[in-house]
């Protein structure tokens, strides 16, 4: 049986494919120390757990769910956004949940692109973006990000490449995977982008909790929700990233025509889940320092494991990783990143699986515990 066209040039998402042969290894008596993946190890908040479990005992809680979600989740993610980003958002028409925001990228694209319309996908950047752009049959034009530009889109160089079949832009904001930070000034510059060539912006923006004192949203620049959707999730913020519980923001007509594909894929999640990720939403800044604590005692277990293989890197990251350049000794950080694997039994992540912008990078998760860390640390020096 011969697969789909479709699927021509996609490949297995490289961590699926990572994880197994971790998984031989480990069966193999390695014992490999996994500092690759951004999955947290932390759990939600007990007064979220409580509500699924008390939600999940009571017997009419378990037929199926409205397609865009409960009003109760709607009016949550609502007042989220009203409290940390200062955005209003009506929680009947401007926000869908998501079954986790990965899924609303592949939403997007479905409902918008047609074969062979371009979409300005970042280099380096997720790499979901250019699967699902292939997946709907678009095609990905890449814009570089680099280090020297504060890993900021270049719109002179962008509008060089001609943008007449241009209809969607994804940027992520604090970046995944350098943890650039965004200024005012470049969230602006990408409405007023948008806007001028009639580019729907997409913000993929699940990492502005972590270690960062300032969350922002696209949508909080003025006449943002004309030309912007934004993704937004509880997987990093929350440590509910098993959860999938995510959220797809914008103007109603958005909502609306993402919603025609949306309703014909799935339906709405288990209300439990929603009625303890609306609980998890109403947390306030204690719960982000006490979880923001831990990564920065690890971020400096991580700035320490650098030093030490004599990569470069800004102290002034956001976000759950470390992204560093590797030492001119190697070729690239697949090679760093094998060595360090092979010979020390501790994986990281080569910059290269994010772009070809990235391949003299290596990223660092900070979902592990101090301990693992230093443990990886004394294998390396060994």
């Amino acid at each position: 049986m011969q697969v789909a066209k479709r699927l021509e040039g996609i490949g297995e998402y490289y961590f699926s494919q990572k994880l197994r042969e971790i998984d031989e290894l480990n069966k193999a008596g390695k014992d490999i120390i996994n500092l690759g993946i951004g999955s947290p190890d932390l759990p939600p908040h007990p007064d979220v757990i409580k509500v699924l479990q008390e939600e999940s005992g009571k017997p009419n809680v378990h037929t199926y769910q409205s397609y865009k979600g409960s009003p109760v989740l709607r009016k949550a993610i609502s007042n989220w956004y009203k409290q940390w980003y200062q955005v209003e958002l009506n929680p009947g028409t401007e926000i869908l949940p998501l079954i986790g925001s990965k899924e609303g990228i592949m939403h997007i694209c479905m409902t918008y692109l047609n074969k062979g319309d371009e979409v300005l996908v970042p280099n380096p950047g997720y790499p979901t973006y250019r699967s699902a752009v292939k997946l709907a049959g678009g095609k990905c034009v890449e814009y570089k990000l680099q280090e020297k530009n504060h890993y900021e889109p270049d719109f002179k160089k962008i509008r060089k490449k001609g943008l007449k079949k241009v209809k969607l832009m994804f940027v992520n904001y604090p970046q995944m995977p350098t943890g650039q930070l965004p200024g005012k000034e470049l969230f602006e510059k990408l409405v007023f982008f948008g806007k001028k060539h009639d580019i729907l912006i997409i913000h993929d923006n699940p990492y502005s909790f972590i270690l960062n004192d300032n969350p922002v949203s696209l949508l909080s620049i003025d006449g943002a929700k004309d030309i912007v959707i934004e993704l937004n999730s509880l997987s990093k913020s929350h440590n509910m990233a098993g959860w999938r519980v995510g959220m797809l923001c914008g103007a109603k007509e958005r909502i609306e025509e993402i919603l025609r594909f949306k309703s014909n894929m799935d339906s709405g999640m288990f209300l439990p889940v929603q009625l303890a990720a609306a609980k998890a939403l109403g947390l306030g800044k204690e719960w982000h320092n006490v979880v923001n604590a831990v990564y920065r005692k690890r971020r400096e277990k991580v700035f320490g494991l650098l030093q030490f293989l004599g990569c470069e890197f800004s102290k002034m990251q956001a976000g759950m990783f470390v992204w560093a350049r590797v030492p001119s000794k190697y070729k690239d950080g697949y090679a760093l990143s094998d060595e360090v694997l092979y010979r020390a039994n501790v994986f990281i992540t080569p910059g290269g699986i994010f772009g070809s912008a990235g391949e003299k990078y290596i990223r660092i998760s900070l979902c592990s515990p101090e301990e693992k860390i230093e443990e990886a640390i004394q294998r390396i020096k060994k």
